[in-house]
C-alpha cells in the first residue's frame, strides 16, 4: 500500500476531530452482558445500544437492551409503590384461565402474594414474592421471586427460585439470582412507561437460559376482568431469546398491577389468564405465607447450593 502524503494525513486528522466535536453526547442507559449458552449450532447474541438508539413503537419490538444497574441508586428498595406494579406486603392476586401444554388445552391458576419478608441481593434489599402455579388443579410449581424499586421508581427483578413438581414430586429448580453465575437484574416495570421506549431485559440468567424482556405495546385500552373493569390500561409485550415472533401480553391497571395475561404471534403456551381475586391478606393468612416462603427457602439451600446457597437468608 502506498504511504499517505503528509498533507493528506493532516486533513484526515482535522476532519476526524471536527466530526467528534460535533457528535451529540448522551449518558448510556444500558450495560453490556454476556450471551446465553447456545441451544443450537448458532449462539444468540443480545443486542446492545446506547441512549441514541432508535426506539420501536406500537407492535414493533426493538432489540432488547440492558438497563444500567447501580446498587447505590436504591434507597428504600423494599418499598415498591410504582403505580403500575405496587407491591405492598400482604397483597394477593389470583388469576385463572387456560394455556396450551404439550399441544393440549389445560386449565391454569396462578396465585401471587407479596410476603412480609425481604432478602438482600447485590447489596439491595428486595421484596420476596410467593407464587403458586396450578395446572388442571394440580400444583406444578412453587416459587419465590425478588423485586426492588430504585429511587427513580423503576421496579427491578433480581431473580427467582422456582421448584417444578410432577404428581407432587419435586423435579427441578432452575434458579437464577442476580450477581451469581453471570446473572443480572433487569427492569420489570418502568417508572414512566411510554410507547416508543426500547425493549428492556427483565433479568438475565444465562445458566438456566432465562432472558425475558419486555416493551410497552399499548396504552389506554379499557379491560374488564372478573374483579372489575379498568380504564387506561398499560400493555407490556414480553418475550425471550429464542422465541422470535411469540409474545406474552401483560395488562396493568394503575394502583392494582397485572390484571390480565394474553398472547400474540407464535407463542407456544398461549396463556390466557384474568384476575379473579384481588385482596389484602389477613394477619393469619400472611403469617402462613411467611412460613411457606421460609420452608421453600430451606429447600432452596439444599437443592440449589451453588446458586441459592450463596445468598443471605430472607428476613
Amino acid at each position: 500500500m502506498r504511504p499517505i502524503k503528509f498533507v493528506n494525513l493532516v486533513i484526515a486528522v482535522f476532519l476526524l476531530i471536527l466530526v467528534s466535536a460535533c457528535a451529540p453526547r448522551s449518558e448510556p442507559v444500558i450495560s453490556e452482558g454476556p450471551p446465553l449458552p447456545a441451544t443450537s449450532d448458532e449462539t444468540v447474541e443480545p443486542a446492545m445500544s446506547d441512549a441514541t438508539a432508535e426506539p420501536a413503537t406500537g407492535h414493533e419490538t426493538a432489540e432488547p437492551q440492558f438497563a444500567d444497574f447501580k446498587p447505590d441508586n436504591f434507597d428504600d428498595a423494599a418499598v415498591i409503590d410504582n403505580p403500575w406494579a405496587p407491591m405492598q406486603p400482604g397483597t394477593y392476586w389470583a388469576y385463572e384461565g387456560t394455556a396450551v401444554d404439550a399441544g393440549e388445552s389445560v386449565s391454569r391458576r396462578i396465585e401471587f402474594t407479596v410476603s412480609d419478608l425481604t432478602k438482600e441481593i447485590q447489596g439491595v434489599r428486595t421484596v420476596v414474592a410467593w407464587i403458586e402455579d396450578y395446572t388442571n388443579d394440580e400444583l406444578v410449581e412453587k416459587e419465590i421471586a425478588f423485586y426492588a424499586q430504585d429511587r427513580d421508581g423503576n421496579v427491578w427483578y433480581f431473580g427467582e427460585h422456582p421448584e417444578d413438581y410432577e404428581n407432587g414430586t419435586f423435579v427441578e429448580a432452575p434458579t437464577w439470582i442476580a450477581g451469581i453465575e453471570d446473572s443480572k437484574p433487569g427492569i420489570k416495570m418502568l417508572a414512566d412507561p411510554q410507547l416508543g421506549t426500547p425493549s428492556i431485559y427483565q433479568g438475565w440468567g444465562p445458566a438456566v437460559e432465562w432472558s425475558d424482556y419486555g416493551q410497552v405495546d399499548q396504552m389506554g385500552p379499557k379491560i374488564c376482568v372478573p374483579v372489575d373493569c379498568y380504564e387506561d390500561v398499560l400493555v407490556i409485550a414480553e418475550s425471550s431469546l429464542g422465541e422470535e415472533g411469540g409474545y406474552q401480553l401483560k395488562y396493568y391497571a394503575r394502583g392494582v398491577g397485572n390484571i390480565q395475561v394474553g398472547w400474540r404471534g407464535t407463542d407456544e403456551v398461549k396463556e390466557d389468564l384474568k384476575l379473579v381475586e384481588y385482596k389484602r391478606l389477613s394477619p393469619e393468612e400472611l403469617a402462613k405465607v411467611h412460613t411457606q416462603v421460609l420452608e421453600l427457602e430451606k429447600h432452596a439451600y439444599e437443592v440449589s447450593a451453588d446458586v441459592y446457597g450463596q445468598t443471605a437468608p430472607a428476613e
